[in-house]
């Protein structure tokens, strides 16, 4: 019995034995055919993850360009430099690879030490190194290998770095990238997803421990470059613009920056958009502004960042489309639009100004700038002087409801969408705010009439006259017409669109005629070019609030208008924020001669023709002839025939020397000094000041001292002119009968 029972329990045994011998086959069983069927792909993804190396290979991005082609934008070729730590097999190789490098890329040796003992084979040592520090890398880790038998542990990747080829030039509108290539402003924002390309990838296999494998395998995925901008604005007339912007700053010592914007009227195209006192793209993080950065480096340790943080930010801050501004008098264009369009004025209608009204009953007196009055005035001479209380009186024949339809007929209840980030609305009166749709009070509607009391952007004004200027079409502005691709092949284009029909193409017409009359007799006269027809007007707005919400006693200087006023082609707004007090702040002295100076050069680059009016013709120069080696009798006969006077010196037959020389610009009636002998000795006196002096007062001068003046700016003989500037600068010696050319500016303070 007792033999049974063991040979039982050994049987027992045995099953329980082979039963879990089963159970264990068929659960390895199990779990490989789970490792082969379900987590398959999984461990497929984990061995590739292990064997290979995947290194980004990044897209070079796109390039941007003005309008003619001019190269503004471009992403020049750099080089990370990456240490492969798990092929550096010996301490002595880590020391003189460390040592080596750290040299040459100006690194810290003991940080490059510490990184060369991970366990990696992908560790970016420098970034963005330029193409000859790159070289003296792998020359450096050349000579390794060849005199130290040390395998090569060093690889550079090629990378691209941001170039712009004329640093702060159109900055706010072409933006800047950060340190990963991302737009980060301007364009380069707006566009990222077209400029940026996409990155590629450069795969290698590797063994167990990280080695190339003994079989070859790589995988290189092509990187696709970003598409190229091709922008509306044109070079030329963006440093036109920037120049004098700039000049005018510096002249005004103006506090808060300055910009011009211009934009073709038919189409909706910037040509230019200048905001001075920016940045320069190349260093975008630097502070530009040496007083602020002077500033912000005397504050405590403590306070600097937070100082330097809000500078960097008002830098970047594009002017044009993010700052909001009280228009001030040129608002005064799109009220006369207005009521026209309304058919509530006629030839007939008579405005009269004592100097002062009360808009309402119970309305406190607001006073007009000229506090004698203006007297009775049509529209058109309302205009011209500027008058405040004539256009509250045209804002009360319009009513509020009116006077609102019209303000969002011109654009400025929304954003103009031009193709620049960070535009601004309206503050006020933009569409859904409460003002809007409650209905404004009478104080509202009175001092809105002459443009104050509400805020906009500079480009929705400029985008309000443009449509003064092209029939009453309010236009979308863009500054981006093309986006093409490597092979130029055009992938987008912009068309102009029109937004809205503001008023009709007859009421434009009879404003731009207004705004013509302005700049040859009214208040616009500092803005006028003579020949090109300049329709204009001029603004001087209180600031009442400035940036950080703190009460201000600043204005605003701008001045906007159109060429040509009979059949306007682009349409220009220059706008000044808190020129200094102390020297003018009115935008007829600050904000005008800047328009007149730009227009002055661009109108003839763009080719408009030059149409004079009578008076003009009376006053046009002329220019000098050749006279050298001809008889003094025919030379005295060409002089002559052109008008011009002569003055002969010595007693010879032929000519030997002029003065003004051969082409030179010449004042009708102007003098000509020629030389008949060798060596004559020559006549010289010292060039006065002409600084605010009349024109009479400067023509007494000239002909006491012999000197020939040519007459640039404003209309020279109206009451009021003075001189602003001369080419020729005071106690300089210059021969008798030189041409010095004034520029005249118009003393007054027309708002």
């Amino acid at each position: 019995m007792a033999k049974r029972g063991t040979m039982a329990t050994l049987h027992k045994r045995t099953l329980f034995i082979i039963a879990v011998i089963v159970i264990g086959l068929v659960s390895v069983a199990a779990r490989l055919l789970y490792f082969q069927t379900v987590m398959a792909e999984e461990l497929q993804k984990r061995a590739v993850e292990q064997q290979l190396s995947d290194t980004t290979i990044s897209a070079r991005r796109g390039s941007i360009y003005d309008k003619n082609g001019n190269l503004l934008a471009q992403s020049l070729t750099v080089w990370n430099i990456v240490l492969e730590p798990a092929n550096i097999k010996s301490e002595d190789a880590r020391i003189k690879i460390t040592d080596g490098l750290s040299k040459i890329l100006n690194v810290d040796k003991d940080d490059l030490y510490d990184r060369s003992t991970r366990d990696n084979f992908y560790e970016v040592i420098k970034r963005k190194v330029p193409t000859d520090v790159k070289d003296k890398v792998m020359e450096f880790a050349s000579n390794l290998y060849e005199n130290d038998k040390i395998p090569v542990a060093v690889k550079a990747i090629e990378d691209y770095r941001r170039y712009y080829t004329h640093d702060d030039f159109a900055a706010d509108v072409l933006g800047f990238v950060g340190a990963d290539g991302q737009g980060l402003a301007g364009v380069e924002y707006q566009y990222d997803e077209y400029l940026k390309g996409k990155n590629g990838r450069l795969v290698v296999s590797r063994n167990a421990i990280g080695n190339e494998m003994p079989f070859p395998y790589e995988q290189k995925i092509d990187a696709i470059d970003g598409y190229n901008l091709t922008l509306t604005i044109d070079e030329n007339i963006q440093s036109i613009m920037e120049k004098y912007v700039r000049e005018t700053i510096k002249e005004f010592n103006v506090g808060n920056r300055g910009c011009a914007i211009m934009m073709e009227v038919k189409t909706g195209k910037i040509l230019g958009f200048a905001c001075e006192g920016s940045f320069n793209p190349n260093e975008p993080f630097k502070i530009a502004d040496t007083k602020a950065a002077k500033r912000i480096e005397a504050l405590p340790e403590k306070e600097r960042d937070a100082a330097e943080s809000a500078e960097l930010s008002r830098q970047w801050r594009n002017k044009g489309v993010s700052d909001t501004y009280i228009p001030g008098s040129v608002f005064k264009m799109v009220m006369a639009s207005s009521v026209l369009s309304e058919g509530l004025i006629t030839d007939k209608t008579r405005f009269e100004c004592t100097g002062s009204y009360a808009p309402f009953e119970g309305s406190p007196m607001i006073d007009c700038w000229e506090s004698k009055g203006h007297g009775t005035e049509t529209l058109e001479q309302a205009l011209c002087n500027s008058c405040n209380p004539a256009f509250m009186q045209m804002g009360f024949m319009l009513g509020r409801e009116k006077y609102y339809e019209y303000y969002v007929a011109f654009g400025f209840s929304e954003k103009t969408g031009i193709d620049l980030p960070g535009e601004s609305e309206d503050i006020f009166f933009h569409s859904g705010s409460e003002k809007a749709v409650n209905g404004m009070d009478l104080t509202d509607l009175a001092v809105g009439s002459f443009g104050q009391n509400f805020k906009i952007t500079p480009i929705q004004m400029l985008s309000a006259c443009g449509a003064i200027a092209n029939g009453g079409k309010l236009m979308r502005p863009f500054v981006v017409s093309q986006i093409s691709d490597a092979s130029g092949n055009v992938v987008r284009s912009t068309e102009p669109f029109v937004r809205n029909q503001a008023v009709s193409s007859d009421v434009a017409k009879k404003v731009c005629g207004m705004l013509r009359t302005n700049a040859i007799s009214g208040g616009g006269k500092n803005g006028y070019v003579a020949g090109y027809r300049i329709g204009g007007k001029t603004g001087t707005s209180e600031k009442t609030v400035n940036d950080d919400g703190t009460l201000s006693s600043d204005y605003i200087a701008s001045y906007c208008g159109i060429a040509p006023a009979d059949d306007p082609e682009v349409a220009l707004l220059c706008y000044f924020d808190s020129p200094d007090k102390k020297i003018n702040y009115y935008g007829t002295t600050v904000a005008a001669p800047c328009f007149r100076n730009i227009m002055s050069e661009v109108l003839p680059y763009l080719g408009i023709e030059k149409v004079y009016t009578e008076a003009e013709i009376k006053n046009l120069d002329t220019v000098t002839g050749a006279y050298i080696d001809m008889t003094v009798e025919d030379a005295e006969m060409q002089i002559k025939n052109a008008s011009l006077n002569v003055k002969v010196v010595g007693n010879g037959k032929t000519v030997t020397g002029q003065n003004p020389s051969a082409y030179s610009t010449i004042p009708k009636e102007g003098t000509v000094v020629l030389y008949t002998e060798k060596d004559e000795k020559r006549t010289e006196v010292v060039m006065p000041d002409f600084s605010n002096l009349s024109l009479t007062e400067a023509n007494n001068l000239a002909a006491e001292l012999s000197l020939n003046i040519c007459i640039e700016g404003s209309h020279a003989g109206d009451s009021g002119a003075y001189v602003k500037e001369q080419d020729i600068e005071k106690g300089t010696n210059v021969e008798i009968y030189t041409v010095v050319t004034l520029t005249f500016n118009q003393d007054n303070s027309i708002m």
